[in-house]
């Protein structure tokens, strides 16, 4: 069995998982190849901070369950993703030499689909910054620019996955840390709605809801087969996504999409334009649907986009309260500023002083803001906007001066004024690899759909890939 850049190392999951059904290969192959490619390439790019290769060959070696995806290597994010006696540090020094005591049920879904865990990714503190550059660990490196983002949080999957290190590796997202690092990556990013992959033992959910869990992935066809895989409540959990239309997520890939209205979107919510790039791709991919018959009219979002940034980063800064708290009760002990970032520190400190009343405020105008976008979706199957408002900056760029620490979260929100709507309304979003500019950098692409219509996006993005393909395209940086 070979391994080159042509063959193993950029096949994806789905087709990895089928050398291994059908004799080609077997687990240990793929995953001594998958470990040679992470040894070659994380010198470089800082992806991996917890290797876990010893106990990835033992798995591999014995007996994996028959899942869709036994045997293929892949990466869990060392934020959220729990899975005991493996380190769990979710980039603070805070955290010292925590090891798990427990499984997420996700991570458990993710073994029973056949997939053998690797290591662990790199994220920013508390998963903050749509950036990976955590004091602790350092910066990932973008493989296509290594002098750029990555995106965060999930910066250093998307990293491993863009590279080649592995096919598809574990995301989660709180305002657009899936697909933030899916565009910086060209990379496939499916945030799904809201409940539709539990959060439990843990938790009921997170962040009040803001938080989803999947993966990044090279192709939209591992992105379904993999939400197949993990999606569906767990008893207690407070409330599930609405159930699936069809047959399978994977199905919905080659189940053609109709004819659909879909809104074009190229300024932020608070009227501020994107980069010129950015609206180039989004209109590029605005002709690109039109070319295969799909309604496509321009349009602004109906809601406030100076209001919603403040009572979103309100109700942030309060999430990050509660997971200092969290960590203060895993630890044992209590926080102070040296131990966080200034920047994490100095949203804990703001979190620790919203009022209840405040809080609660703030709730209620992000849940107005929903019901707003929900009563404009009505009128469109889809929105399409860029995914981000620039191409992938400078690593640094959201770094704050000590005296005000904050600086670098409200640089933050330029860079990132499409995606946390979505959180907020716990839509499905999707960002798609369909444009590089001039410097060859990505630029991805979003399409959002009603709450609990994946479907219709996984449709769409499987005619777009087969329209335009991706897979093709390979950074400088890679196996």
């Amino acid at each position: 069995m070979s391994d080159d850049a042509t063959d193993l190392a950029f096949l994806d999951a789905t087709a990895q998982a089928e050398l291994v059904r059908s004799g080609q290969a077997s687990p240990t192959e793929l995953v001594e190849a998958a470990i040679t490619r992470i040894e070659k390439l994380d010198p470089q790019l800082n992806a991996v901070i917890h290797p876990l290769f010893d106990r990835a060959r033992a798995e591999a070696a014995g007996t994996l369950p028959d899942g869709p995806f036994r045997g293929v290597p892949f990466l869990l994010k060392d934020f959220g993703a729990e899975l005991a006696g493996t380190p769990f540090n979710e980039g603070t020094d805070f955290s010292g030499d925590y090891v798990s005591t427990v499984d997420q049920e996700l991570t458990r879904r993710f073994v029973r689909a056949g997939l053998v865990v690797l290591g662990k990714t790199n994220a920013p503190e508390f998963g903050i910054l749509p950036t990976t550059e955590p004091r602790r660990f350092g910066a990932t490196h973008n493989p296509w620019d290594p002098t750029r983002t990555p995106g965060g949080s999930s910066g250093g999957s998307a990293a491993a996955v863009a590279s080649g290190m592995v096919p598809v590796a574990h995301a989660n997202d709180g305002g657009g840390s899936i697909r933030i690092p899916a565009s910086c990556c060209g990379l496939v990013g499916l945030k799904p709605s809201r409940a539709r992959v539990s959060a439990a033992p843990q938790y009921g959910d997170l962040m009040g809801g803001l938080v989803c869990e999947h993966v990044v992935s090279r192709s939209v066809r591992d992105t379904a087969a993999m939400l197949d895989a993990v999606a569906g409540p767990m008893p207690g959990d407070p409330y599930a996504a609405p159930p699936i239309r069809g047959a399978s997520f994977a199905a919905a890939v080659t189940a053609p999409p109709g004819r659909l209205r879909i809104a074009l979107i190229v300024d932020g919510a608070d009227g501020t334009p994107a980069h010129p790039d950015c609206i180039a791709a989004a209109r590029a991919a605005a002709e690109l649907c039109t070319s295969l018959g799909h309604e496509v009219v321009e349009a602004s979002l109906p809601i406030d986009g100076d209001a919603f940034l403040v009572h979103f980063i309100n109700v942030w800064a309060a999430a990050n309260a509660w997971m200092m708290l969290d960590w203060e009760e895993r630890m044992g002990r209590t926080a102070g500023p040296d131990d966080l970032e200034p920047l994490s520190w100095a949203l804990v400190e703001a979190g620790r002083a919203i009022g209840a009343d405040a809080y609660l405020k703030s709730v209620q105008a992000l849940q107005r803001a929903t019901r707003q976008v929900a009563e404009f979706q009505a009128d469109h199957d889809l929105l399409l906007t860029p995914t981000l408002g620039e191409p992938p900056v400078p690593l640094g760029t959201f770094d704050s001066p000590p005296e005000e620490p904050l600086t670098g979260l409200f640089r933050a929100a330029t860079f990132v004024p499409f995606t946390p709507l979505f959180n907020v309304t716990g839509q499905p979003a999707i960002s798609l690899p369909l444009a590089w500019n001039d410097q060859g950098l990505p630029i991805g692409i979003q399409f959002a759909a009603g709450r609990g219509h994946e479907e219709l996006l996984l449709s769409l993005a499987g005619q777009l890939e087969q329209a335009a393909p991706w897979a093709h395209r390979i950074p400088p940086i890679h196996a």
